[in-house]
C-alpha cells in the first residue's frame, strides 16, 4: 500500500532533512516559505493577544456590552480579523505538512505564546466553568442549581445567557474546576489555573499525535500542524481556556494505547484506555461517539464478533469505570445528563438543524403562522445522527470484514499479504476515521454549534484521514466566527445565514444521495 499521506514532489512537500541537505534555489525558495509561515502566524497572534487586552472576555461590566460599543471598538475589531486571517493562510498554506514534525511543534508553540498570556478570547465560558466550580466547592449542586441562584461572587463575568442554566459538564471536570477554584483563591487566579488545564490537556494530546499518526499511516508532520496550527486551537483552546483541551487530552492518549498495544490478548491496556475514555465523556458528554470506533481499532487478529467482544469487553469496563469514579467520588451522580437539554437555548444559524427550522419559521411568518420548526428540526437532527452513527459503524466494521476476506483469499492464491494488513493499519485507521466522521457528525447535527467544536473532529482526524482538505477548511471558516469579546458573528446576520446554511444543507443532501448509490469501499481501502 502506498503511504496514504506522501509528500507531493517539489519543495513544497520537503521533509526537515531534505530541506536541510537540498542545494540550489528550489531548497532556498522552500526554506523561505517556511519562514513566511512561521513569522505570518505569529504575527497574527501578537494582534489576537492586544485585541484580547483591548475587548476581549474580561471580567467586567463588558459582558453584556458588545466590543464594538468600546471605546477601542473598532480597532479591536481590525487587530482581531487581520490577526485570524494572518493565522488562517499561514496555517492554511502548509495543510498538506509542515516540513518536520519537530519544526510543526515549534511554530505552534511560537504562535501559543503571546496567546497563553492572553485575556480570555472568543468567549466567557471560562467564567462559567469558574463559577460552576464555586457553587461545587461551595456545597452546592452545579447540575441543580444556576450559577445566579447559587450566589456565584462572579456571576458579572457569566454570560447573561448561562446565569440561570445547569452545568452541562460531567462530574470529572467539575471536580476539576472547584480544584481551581480552591487553589486559584479567586476569580483571576481560578481562570489561570483553567487555562493551566486546558494546556495540559493540549500538550498530552499534542504527545499523541505522531503515535497516533504513524499507527495510522499517516505523516507525523502533517498530523502536528493541522491540529496544533490551528487557529481555532490557539484562540479557543488556549486563549479561551476550554474544557475540550482536557476531554482531547484524555481521549488522543486513550486511543494511542490502544492502538500501540502488545499483539498478545492482554486486557490492562483495553481497561488503561477505557478509563481515560470514560473521563473523556466525565468531561464532556461529545466523547461518547467515539467509543464504538475505539472497539473497532482495539481489534487485533481477525474481525470476528467473538474477537470484538473479546477485545472490547475491557474497554467496556474501563470506560464504566472512569465514569462511575467520578460520580462517586463528587456525589453528583448523573445529574449532568440533564444539563445537556439546555446546552442549546442559544439559537444560531451555524447549527445545519437549527438553521432549517429557523428558515421554515420564517416562511411560516410570511404567511401569518408560527410553526416552533426549530425545536423540531433539532429533534429531526438527533434522530438522523443516531442513525447514521449506527450506520457508519457497521459499514466501518462491515468493509473491515470484507478486506480481511479477500486478503485470506488471496493468501490461499499464494500471494503474499500486504505489509499493511501484517501491522493492522486498515483497521486502526478505519477505527480513528470512523471516530473523527462521528465527531464531525455530531458537531454538524448538534442543536448549537460554536467555533471550538471544529477541534473535536479536527484532533482526530489530522492523525487518520488521508485527504485533509475536506475538514481543514470547514476549520479555517469557523475561525472568523466569533469576536474577541465571545459575540458571535452569526447573530449579526440571522436570517441570510440561516437561509444560506440551508441551501448547503440541500446540495449536501443531494449530494450524498448520489453518494449512496455508488458501492461502499470502506474507509480502509487500498488507494
Amino acid at each position: 500500500m502506498a503511504d496514504p499521506g506522501a509528500p507531493r514532489s517539489g519543495p513544497a512537500s520537503a521533509t526537515g532533512r531534505d530541506a536541510r541537505s537540498a542545494t540550489g534555489p528550489d531548497a532556498r525558495s522552500a526554506t523561505g516559505r517556511y519562514r513566511i509561515v512561521r513569522w505570518l502566524g505569529l504575527a497574527g497572534a501578537l494582534p489576537l493577544t492586544t485585541a484580547g487586552f483591548l475587548g476581549g472576555a474580561l471580567p467586567d461590566e463588558r459582558s453584556t456590552t458588545r466590543v464594538w460599543d468600546s471605546g477601542d471598538g473598532p480597532l479591536t475589531v481590525v487587530l482581531w480579523l487581520a490577526g485570524t486571517a494572518a493565522m488562517v493562510w499561514a496555517w492554511w498554506a502548509l495543510r498538506d505538512g509542515a516540513p518536520s514534525t519537530r519544526w510543526a511543534y515549534v511554530t505552534a508553540g511560537l504562535w501559543s505564546l503571546p496567546l497563553l498570556f492572553s485575556a480570555p478570547l472568543g468567549s466567557r465560558d471560562v467564567y462559567s466553568y469558574a463559577c460552576q466550580g464555586w457553587v461545587y466547592a461551595d456545597g452546592g449542586d452545579p447540575y441543580v442549581t444556576g450559577v445566579a441562584a447559587a450566589g456565584c461572587p462572579w456571576l458579572t463575568a457569566v454570560a447573561p445567557v448561562w446565569r440561570d442554566t445547569p452545568a452541562p459538564y460531567g462530574p470529572f471536570f467539575v471536580l476539576l474546576a472547584a480544584l481551581a477554584v480552591v487553589l486559584g483563591g479567586g476569580l483571576v487566579g481560578t481562570v489561570v489555573l483553567l487555562r493551566v488545564l486546558a494546556v495540559a490537556g493540549l500538550l498530552a494530546a499534542a504527545a499523541c499525535l505522531p503515535g497516533l499518526a504513524r499507527a495510522a499511516g499517516v505523516p507525523a508532520r502533517r498530523a502536528t500542524w493541522l491540529l496544533l496550527a490551528c487557529p481555532l486551537v490557539g484562540v479557543h483552546l488556549v486563549a479561551g481556556a476550554h474544557n475540550d483541551a482536557v476531554m482531547l487530552g484524555l481521549l488522543l492518549p486513550a486511543l494511542l494505547i490502544l492502538v500501540r498495544r502488545p499483539s498478545q490478548l492482554v486486557a490492562v491496556p483495553q481497561v488503561g484506555s477505557g478509563v481515560l475514555l470514560g473521563l473523556a465523556v466525565s468531561v464532556k458528554a461529545t466523547a461518547v461517539v467515539v467509543l464504538p470506533f475505539a472497539a473497532l481499532a482495539a481489534v487485533r487478529g481477525r474481525y470476528t464478533w467473538p474477537a470484538l467482544l473479546r477485545d472490547g469487553g475491557p474497554l467496556a469496563v474501563g470506560v464504566l469505570g472512569g465514569l462511575l469514579v467520578p460520580s462517586l467520588l463528587s456525589g453528583l451522580g448523573p445529574g449532568w445528563l440533564a444539563g445537556l437539554v439546555r446546552s442549546g437555548d442559544t439559537v444560531q444559524w451555524t447549527s445545519p438543524p437549527t438553521a432549517v427550522g429557523m428558515v421554515v419559521d420564517y416562511a411560516g411568518e410570511l404567511v401569518g403562522r408560527q410553526p416552533d420548526a426549530v425545536r423540531m428540526a433539532r429533534t429531526v437532527g438527533l434522530v438522523l445522527l443516531a442513525a447514521l452513527l449506527v450506520l457508519l459503524w457497521w459499514r466501518t466494521w462491515s468493509a473491515l470484514r470484507a478486506r480481511e476476506k479477500s486478503s485470506i483469499m488471496r493468501l490461499a492464491d499464494g500471494k503474499a499479504l500486504p505489509d499493511s494488513l501484517m501491522i493492522n493499519i486498515p483497521g486502526v485507521q478505519a477505527g480513528l476515521v470512523g471516530a473523527g466522521v462521528a465527531l464531525a457528525a455530531t458537531v454538524v447535527l448538534a442543536p448549537v454549534f460554536h467555533p471550538w467544536y471544529a477541534t473535536w473532529p479536527l484532533a482526530v482526524l489530522a492523525v487518520s484521514a488521508n485527504r485533509a482538505g475536506w475538514f481543514v477548511l470547514p476549520c479555517a471558516a469557523a475561525s472568523f466566527l466569533a469576536l474577541p469579546d465571545g459575540t458571535n458573528v452569526a447573530r449579526l446576520v440571522k436570517a441570510p445565514g440561516a437561509v444560506a446554511m440551508t441551501v448547503l444543507v440541500i446540495a449536501a443532501v443531494l449530494w450524498a444521495l448520489r453518494r449512496l448509490r455508488c458501492p461502499p469501499t470502506g474507509w480502509a481501502s487500498d488507494r
